[in-house]
């Protein structure tokens, strides 16, 4: 490391009005190496040597910097080194700031002034030693220099024991993916079988229960209401008479409905329904209120009466 001291001359100090000359001052870098490159931090400060106790110690204001292209980094820091015994019974100051420089260049520091007040009052100025302070650039080898490119990130393979636990999370979403899949297909079959078990009547009465009101009358509904209305008859009829209405148009259901033991108003009424039903879905038909309050009600007395009949044929 290129440091040297510069002895200050006595006259330089006479010429700045110093009193006693200290002991000295000291550089050193906060990171020990052979050289002081740019931007590296150095410690400058002072020793000052059998200060007696109740000595008062003045520090130079750094807050402006210490010269030109040396930044001072830290505030003035003092510690108390010890005694000496009963012969020297004072103290060692040292004082200290941290410095860097971030251009190459020799710097001349500028000498360090301590103002000090004696305990009997007694006050003078201890100047100490400038430093030099060399600073250099990494030096290059422009003969052997060769100019390289970026290169990419290095990428390392992905091992089995880092694969493992994504592997294990995987499997444990595919596990619950599985069995909420398996427990929504069973509690639908499980309705579904529950539902095959209810009478033909009661599982068409109460899906025609949820038709009622005039919620499904208006213009741009009346699909939904007549197809959900025709639809439960439909089934109904499956079940009741094994004709497969679901399969079938009205114009075929209607000749094998005749056969059945309806009676002739209620069979017309029917008749009349779901052709209604059929200009409402296919030809854009928009019925009546009066139409539209007759649908029930006549569903549910084909379901009631042709189920009652049922009863009195098998009680008879």
């Amino acid at each position: 490391m290129l440091l040297a001291a510069a002895a200050c001359s006595k006259e330089k100090a006479d010429r700045a009005g110093a009193l006693p000359e200290g002991d000295g001052s000291f550089l050193r870098p906060l990171t020990p190496r052979d050289s002081v490159l740019v931007a590296d931090q150095l410690e400058y400060g002072f020793v000052l040597r059998d200060v007696p106790e109740g000595t008062g110690i003045g520090l130079p204001d750094l807050k402006e910097g210490l010269m030109d292209g040396v930044e001072v980094l830290s505030p003035w820091k003092v510690d108390t080194l010890g005694t000496k015994g009963k012969e020297h019974p004072g103290n060692d100051i040292r004082g200290s700031v941290t410095i860097a420089a971030f251009d190459e260049g020799e710097y001349y520091l500028p000498l360090l002034s301590v103002f000090r007040r004696s305990p009997d009052g007694k006050v003078d100025t201890v100047w100490f030693d400038t430093q030099l302070l060399d600073v250099r650039t990494m030096p290059v080898d422009t003969a052997t220099f060769v100019i390289h490119d970026i290169k990419d990130q290095v990428r390392y393979p992905v091992t089995f024991r880092e694969t493992v636990p994504w592997i294990g999370l995987a499997l444990g979403i595919l596990a619950l993916g599985f069995l909420a899949f398996w427990l929504i297909r069973k509690f639908r079959r499980e309705k579904a079988e529950e539902a095959a078990k209810e009478p033909a009547h009661i599982r068409a009465l109460r899906k025609l229960d949820k038709f009622r009101g005039d919620k499904f009358w208006e213009p741009e509904k009346q699909k939904v209401f007549y197809s959900g209305v025709t639809d439960t008859l439909r089934e109904y009829i499956d079940a009741r008479y094994g004709i497969g209405a679901m399969e079938m148009t009205t114009a075929e259901i209607m000749p094998l409905l005749k056969k059945e033991t309806l009676p002739v108003e209620l069979y017309e009424g029917l008749k009349e329904l779901f052709e209604r039903a059929d200009f409402v879905k296919f030809a854009k038909h928009i019925a009546t209120r009066e139409e539209n309050a007759e649908v029930l009600p006549l569903a549910v007395r084909f379901v009631t009466d042709t189920y009652q009949d049922e009863i009195e044929k098998e009680v008879g």
